[in-house]
């Protein structure tokens, strides 16, 4: 039985130790063929060894099989013998057409970098034993068919490298076409390189993706280059295939706006594809032509903005202001986009601290009209396009608000017309300032705020202020006055030392913000503030304006002072503010308790004394009870 086990030990033994040699015996690998590849363009033909004993570097030896050969293997290259060409070979080998590309130690690729027609038939990737037993595959072979070059390609229209404006359109077209017998597909790509760097040649290499602006792969989809892929999305940029005729086709690429960093050489590319056997996409021809130069010229280098009348100009109140915006040097033939503002800075009574300033009016690029504050419109005004690249500003009346320093601001989009909301500006330029003053007449203004005497304010009285406001001009003039109340300061409360009278409390405004109250309008009309008393205000006389507050509680109490704003008329009769204002001293009210009130005062005080007495009634008899007791409670 002993016996017996050895044996099938020993015979499994075996199987084991010829299985493992089996599993790592040499073999040699190239695609599956037939392989179809275009006269005059590179071969490359990869091949591996695995399974192999022996040095990691292997060597590789090629030999291709002629189909007009007979039969008869010649010797093209290899690795580790330098005569092993035979003499179809020998030259192309000495000069490197045709080589051996090492990838690693066991793969490498048999390059051939112009295939000619008699390079057809079947290749043999052998690799020389460096087993210690020869057993395996030491070789591998596939079939090269060489088919004729078809790829055409061709341009309709260089570019000269004359200046083209930032902004214009830019269309190449490029013809392209195979005729060839084997399913093959064709691919375009246009890019772009700097204008001193050369083509690579029509049969070496590939164009970086760095210069690729768009393209139409191999399966018929349209791919931007990394660098375009925004301006692709956005529309700029298209390319379009048009049928043409005998097979050749025409592609055309549009930049629907072109920019400075567009400007460079630009060149198309025709790539015919085939799909080998084992399901990958090959290139087997590649041609590129040159179309041209681009110079794109910046518009900020020639475009200007003027603005007129120039300098300074003197107005008198109410009459009109005219003001233009000329736009020269923008190209004719690029369709761009205008945003075109008036912007103001400083004016009597305000000023603002750097930039434009505020915005007077606007044209969006679709010829909409905005005002930018209140004045301008209230003043009434129009903003027009006269002509092409003129604009107009014009301010009916004129008045005090209106001077300050005014400029034209040109937003331009170049290459779109209606550009969006967040589409940013190409440039913006801005005109040289005219200074506009207004003649205006001397107005002196002041104020003064007082509470008349009378009986003591209480909680439900109506709490009477006066506003004398004198106004010293020529002409017509009105006031607008506003009474303003503040909180009394705590320094205030509780040292008021009679009934409330006028108190002058040094600058209010330094105190909390204060309520806006009521306010009569230079035309007369009341306008009283939104909150929870009745509240009333009238003019008594030309210079005297009064305020009630009906039924008053403790939330009216405080320091109230009056604004007063002139307005004078213009010779047309409209009415305009001044500039001129002054504020009234600070009056402060003070609300004291009804009689009512007062009545509750005896009863509080009776009931607390009440209290206190008998409290201190109980412990006075308590402390006696308590003494009288210990003496007690001692004499026992």
């Amino acid at each position: 039985m002993r016996t017996v086990m050895a044996s099938l030990k020993t015979t499994l033994f075996a199987l084991l130790l010829w299985g493992l040699q089996y599993a790592v015996c040499r073999e040699v690998f190239v695609p599956p063929g037939t392989l179809y590849r275009v006269a005059g363009f590179p071969l490359s033909l990869p091949c591996s060894v695995s399974g192999y004993e022996g040095s990691r570097t292997q060597d590789f030896e090629w030999f291709l099989l002629r189909d007009d050969a007979g039969g008869r293997q010649m010797g093209v290259v290899s690795t580790r013998d330098k005569g092993f060409p035979y003499a179809p070979f020998t030259m192309r080998v000495r000069n490197g057409e045709v080589r051996v590309e090492r990838d690693s130690g066991d793969k490498v690729r048999l390059v051939m970098q112009r295939l000619r027609a008699d390079d057809q038939g079947k290749y043999e990737c052998y690799t020389p034993s460096t087993d210690i037993t020869y057993q395996g595959n030491y070789s591998a072979t596939v079939p090269i068919k060489v088919i004729p070059d078809t790829l055409q390609i061709s341009f309709s229209r260089t570019l000269t490298g004359q200046p083209v404006p930032e902004g214009a359109e830019l269309t190449l077209t490029c013809s392209a076409g195979i005729q060839s017998e084997q399913l093959t597909q064709l691919s375009i790509m246009f890019g772009k390189r700097s204008a001193g760097e050369r083509l690579a040649s029509d049969t070496g290499g590939e164009v970086s993706t760095i210069g690729e602006i768009i393209s139409i792969d191999k399966l018929l989809g349209v791919v931007p280059g990394q660098l375009y892929k925004d301006r692709y999305d956005d529309g700029e940029i298209t390319l379009e295939k048009r049928n043409g005729k005998a097979g050749v086709d025409v592609y055309v690429m549009k930049m629907r706006a072109v920019r400075p960093q567009d400007t460079g050489a630009y060149f198309c590319e025709a790539s015919q594809w085939i799909r080998d056997p084992d399901r990958s996409w090959q290139k087997i021809a590649q041609r590129m032509l040159d179309i041209g130069i681009l110079t794109v010229q910046q518009l900020a280098e020639s475009l200007s903005i003027t603005s007129s009348p120039k300098g300074e100009v003197t107005l008198q109140v109410g009459a009109p202001l005219i003001l233009t915006c000329e736009v020269l040097g923008l190209p004719a033939e690029v369709n761009s986009g205008m945003l075109v503002q008036w912007m103001k800075r400083g004016s009597v009574g305000r000023d603002v601290a750097g930039g434009d300033g505020v915005q007077v009016a606007q044209m969006s690029p679709d010829g909409v009209v905005s005002w930018g504050d209140d004045l301008s419109r209230a003043s009434g005004g129009s903003m027009e396009k006269v002509s092409e690249g003129r604009y107009s500003l014009k301010l009916f009346s004129a008045q005090p608000l209106d001077s300050g320093v005014y400029r034209c601001v040109v937003s331009v989009y170049a290459g779109r017309r209606n550009p969006s909301a967040s589409t940013p500006a190409t440039f913006t330029q801005r005109s040289e300032g005219v200074t506009v003053n207004l003649k205006t007449k001397d107005v002196l203004v002041a104020a003064v705020a007082q509470l008349p005497h009378g009986p003591l304010l209480k909680r439900g009285s109506t709490i009477t202020l006066i506003c004398n406001v004198t106004v010293t001009t020529t002409g017509p003039a009105q006031a607008q006055v506003q009474w303003l109340r503040w909180p009394i300061p705590e320094r205030v409360i509780g040292k008021v030392p009679s009934p409330a009278s006028d108190v002058t409390v040094p600058d209010p405004s330094a105190e909390k913000i204060p309520t806006l109250v009521a306010a009569i309008m230079y035309d007369g009309v009341a306008k009283i503030s939104a909150n929870g008393s009745e509240v009333s205000i009238d003019r008594l006389s030309d210079v005297s304006y009064r305020l009630r507050v009906h039924t008053a509680t403790m939330e009216d109490q405080g320091m109230y002072a009056c604004h007063a704003q002139a307005w004078g008329q213009d010779p047309h009769g409209g009415w305009y503010n001044t500039g001129s204002k002054a504020e009234s001293n600070a009056v402060t009210v003070y609300l004291y308790a009804r009689a009512d009130d007062l009545l509750l005062i005896p009863l509080v005080i009776g009931v607390s004394s009440a209290l206190f007495v008998g409290i201190v009634i109980i412990a006075t008899v308590t402390c006696c009870f308590m003494k009288q007791l210990a003496k007690q409670r001692a004499q026992k």
